[in-house]
């Protein structure tokens, strides 16, 4: 006789997210001197830096106070500092991740990066210049990802192979962080609704 198993019920990220990624901003000194990820740029580095600014909402257009938002990307030769083929090569003052806890009065999020260099995809075209995010927050069972693409590179935009592979190309918007007047770029990012983001199946 084989024996079945109930599937137990699904667990959210909660507020424990904060307490083990981000324990300075939950309130526990002592684990680390500063949150990992809180600080991308560790020197003097090459390329734009800029201020990435944003806040998750959700269907009703609430921003989300307990989210939690980490980005990955190349520096500005478009080369991954944990790749093997790019160290000694991808610059040693850029860590290329970052994590941030968004506000709990506002619901944002910001990070102090550089704009990224082009990748080659697997078929050798280039992509665009983008940061890959990563966000988890109560009431999320698994973690979304998404990308940024940049408002201001509407060439490279044009050519990327995984822009043109969307089928509903009036949704590539969603996924475009867009250029402020003080240099920075904001990206929002909505969970359901008319301007849904673009989440990728990873």
């Amino acid at each position: 006789m084989v024996k079945t198993w109930k599937e137990s019920p699904s667990q959210t990220a909660g507020p424990y997210v904060h307490i083990g990624c981000t324990p300075n901003f939950a309130g526990i000194d002592g684990v680390y001197p500063e949150d990992l990820g809180g600080s991308m740029i560790t020197g003097k580095v090459k390329g734009e830096v800029f201020t990435l600014s944003g806040a998750v909402f959700d269907g009703t257009g609430t921003p989300l106070k307990d989210a939690m938002v980490e980005i990955w990307q190349p520096d500005a030769q478009g080369l991954f500092n944990a790749a093997h083929e790019d160290r000694g090569k991808a610059d040693k003052n850029f860590t290329g991740w970052g994590r941030c806890a968004c506000d709990m009065t506002t619901g944002e999020f910001s990070f102090e990066t550089i704009k990224p260099g082009a990748v080659p995809y697997v078929d050798g075209r280039m992509q665009a210049p983008h940061i890959t995010f990563w966000i988890v927050a109560r009431g999320i069972n698994v973690g979304l990802h998404t990308r940024m693409y940049f408002d201001d590179e509407p060439e490279a935009n044009a050519q990327d192979p995984i822009l043109s592979r969307i089928e509903h190309q009036s949704r590539v918007p969603t996924l475009m962080g867009r250029k402020q007047t003080d240099g920075g770029y904001r990206f929002d990012i909505h969970l359901q609704g008319d301007a849904e983001t673009i989440f990728f199946d990873m």
